[in-house]
């Protein structure tokens, strides 16, 4: 697999932008996750008062089934031992960003893999958030290649993964989970019930 040549481009095209618009990928491709972390706790919070204890259920699952899908990326990545395009890719521009260490391994690209999990999970558990999300990955992947730290193959495989396992995840352990939140929101203990949320009011 060699997108190489379109790694080039998009490069080239990186360096003859405006200053301000590298600072702002350089910004979003290093900081754009923490967005992702203040939707799960939004989309968290909001369940908790849902009367569908599957609602919570998504919710719960949406950065669990996200941190799964990048332990599925560490543990291809270790295998395939891709060399990063801003070390390996002769003549390309140097990279925004400072090139990550050898051995930190280039495919694929776990921001991506992240995104990509964390935009599908949340629009499982909030439907209208794809509106949001969708591009919000497609931005993350796309910076990854901008500021010169992955190939293109990297971040479309990184994609495709996290928007793949994470949904198949959460689809999987819906069920019970949301058996779980129903006996927890029963129970009535005070400190499960913060996390499940009590219910809608009665």
């Amino acid at each position: 697999m060699d997108s190489s040549g379109l790694y080039l481009d998009v490069t080239d095209f990186a360096h003859s932008t405006p200053a301000w618009v590298q600072s702002a990928f350089e910004f979003w491709t290093e900081y754009g996750l923490f967005v992702f972390g203040a939707l799960f706790i939004s989309v968290w919070w909001r369940s908790r008062g849902a009367r569908d204890p599957r609602t919570a259920a998504l919710a719960l699952l949406a950065p669990l089934a996200t941190a799964l899908a990048y332990v599925a990326s560490e543990l291809v990545k270790s295998s395939v031992d891709e060399e990063r395009p801003c070390r390996a890719v002769a003549g390309a521009a140097a990279s925004l960003v400072t090139c990550p260490a050898t051995g930190d391994w280039s495919f694929p690209s776990n921001h991506s893999v992240i995104a990509g999990a964390a935009a599908v999970v949340l629009a499982l558990a909030v439907p209208r958030l794809a509106l949001l999300t969708v591009p919000l990955a497609l931005l993350m992947a796309f910076s990854r290649v901008f500021v010169g730290v992955h190939y293109p193959h990297d971040v479309a495989m990184g994609l495709l993964l996290g928007a793949s396992l994470a949904p198949l995840a959460v689809l999987a352990l819906t069920g019970p989970t949301a058996k779980v939140v129903t006996a927890v929101r029963a129970g009535g203990g005070r400190a499960a019930v913060l996390i499940t949320g009590p219910g809608p009011a009665r």
